[in-house]
């Protein structure tokens, strides 16, 4: 059993810290106006790093929560990894030089893989891979678009080019509470040399003890609503996390 790096996600639509359900923007519960406090709180309760998605520029195609994102870095005190609309090198050096330790790219890894190779040689381990899946397919632009692919199909493209990691998210548990999807994360773990990073439907200590003794390929997981709304107490998770100790 290996220790799981928690990612507190903050995603950001029209500047406010929401969580969204299935990934439906019309399904969006405000938790905080103000996202420093939020990754400041996160910071407190002992989290080393901060998940941030721009929600409108996963939509747009380019950075709409700029401002919100420079906050959340002033606060201090936490490594920050981006996503949302970044797909282009423009973007992602502007965002790496401002302070953000990684990128998360999604739909750039399905639609423009030259990019996403480029980016990972020029800033080694400091790009990630965001594949987001619904009943098995990846799907991009806000989870609006369907590519066809498996999450594998597409994770497999960069595992040799310096990608850090990849972020595989459920879509169909996605802010719902529904528990996380081990056997698909670990699936996915098993089959890739570099690690996995679990997201979605996370509610309870015991996903996260699952998936910390699922898979040693997986190597963190994020955690949105069960945070948000108390069912997870900061300080049990970081323990169950560390396997209990």
């Amino acid at each position: 059993m290996r220790a799981l790096t928690l990612y507190p996600a903050i995603d950001l639509k029209a500047g406010a810290c929401v969580r969204l359900l299935h990934g439906r923007m019309e399904k969006a519960t405000v938790y905080n106006e103000d996202p420093a406090a939020q990754a400041s709180a996160f910071r407190d309760n002992g989290f080393g790093w901060v998940h941030i998605v721009d929600l409108d520029g996963a939509f747009s195609g380019r950075s709409e929560n700029a401002e919100a994102v420079k906050a959340i870095l002033s606060a201090g005190g936490m490594k920050a990894q981006l996503g949302g609309g970044v797909r282009d090198m423009a973007a992602a050096e502007g965002w790496l030089s401002l302070g953000i330790a990684r990128v998360i790219l999604g739909t750039a890894a399905v639609r423009d893989a030259g990019f996403v190779r480029a980016a990972a040689r020029r800033f080694p381990g400091r790009i990630v891979v965001g594949v987001d899946a619904r009943e098995g397919r990846v799907k991009t632009d806000g989870w609006d678009g369907d590519t066809g692919h498996t999450p594998l199909d597409v994770a497999k493209k960069y595992e040799d080019q310096g990608v850090a990691a990849v972020i595989y998210t459920d879509i169909s548990r996605d802010g719902a509470l529904a528990g996380v999807n081990v056997e698909a994360t670990a699936a996915l773990a098993d089959a890739l040399a570099i690690p996995v990073i679990a997201s979605g439907g996370v509610a309870a200590l015991d996903d996260i003890e699952a998936l910390c003794a699922a898979h040693e390929n997986i190597e963190g997981v994020i955690i949105g609503r069960a945070l948000y709304d108390g069912r997870i107490d900061p300080a049990k998770a970081l323990a169950a996390a560390r396997g209990g100790k």
